[in-house]
């Protein structure tokens, strides 16, 4: 299997690379670093510059069989404008210069958040993001005295209306797509986590016991781009060791 990894220098996307390889598969890694971790080919690519997005998208090499948007900005205060353009305008631009580069029946995953489960509630603001264009993101941002935290959810809500949303148009392509919602997870930004949502992040860990491994995410985003998935469509799968669930569980009085 060909796969062009997105965020593959750290975290989840560094598991991901490496699970990749140690399965024999050729790993093409676009990322502002260069990976620790060997792959078949590093295309330094900046997320948040069109421009670079579109070199690297010219420069690839396919057809791929799978394409990991897996690249993202934590909720990093002063960070609010890169976060909207490297968390959903880049990985849409990526995505949409990188499906020519697709085999037929290729599998593309989108990593999103729990961060992003309030899309429904949040639907109206989702819907004005995704009908500006990057150029229009800080006068979007400054019209909503948007922090860093409503940035990261937000881009995190759109990411995972975009999957829904592209569903027919992926399937007429002969391509499927999917997304993943990891919860706290034990990497280089889970302090960021920590300082945007507060003692939150805290008692669901402790909660659950721990936070999430990257590994433990990255084997999700394999079994989603593996034939064991095929009727998976449009669909987000949140990957959060009951977080959720417990939530659930306070908010509707089940115990």
């Amino acid at each position: 299997m060909r796969v062009a990894l997105t965020g593959g220098a750290t975290g989840i996307g560094a598991q991901v690379a490496e699970k990749l390889k140690a399965g024999g598969h050729e790993v093409t890694a676009f990322d502002i670093s260069e990976p620790a971790a060997a792959v078949d080919r590093w295309i330094q690519t900046d997320l948040s510059d069109s421009a670079s997005i579109a070199a690297a998208v010219a420069a690839a090499t396919g057809p791929f069989d799978a394409l990991i948007n897996n690249a993202g900005l934590p909720p990093r205060e002063g960070l609010e404008e890169k976060i909207l353009q490297v968390n959903y305008f880049g990985l849409k631009a990526f995505l949409d210069g990188m499906l020519e580069k697709l085999a037929p029946g290729a599998a593309i995953v989108n990593t999103a958040s729990r961060a992003g489960a309030m899309w429904r509630q949040n639907l109206d603001e989702v819907k004005a993001l995704m009908a500006i264009g990057p150029d229009d993101v800080p006068k979007f941002i400054a019209e909503r005295s948007m922090g860093a935290t409503r940035a990261y959810n937000l881009s995190k809500e759109a990411v995972i209306v975009l999957t829904m949303a592209e569903t027919e148009t992926m399937i007429a392509r002969g391509i499927r797509m999917n997304s993943v919602s990891p919860a706290a997870v034990s990497t280089g930004i889970l302090d960021d986590f920590v300082a945007a949502f507060g003692e939150k992040v805290a008692q669901n860990i402790a909660r659950v016991g721990r936070p999430g491994l990257p590994e433990e995410v990255a084997d999700v985003i394999l079994f989603l781009i593996s034939p064991q998935s095929n009727w998976l469509r449009g669909t987000d799968i949140v990957i959060d060791g009951g977080m959720g669930a417990l939530a659930q569980t306070d908010m509707l009085g089940l115990k």
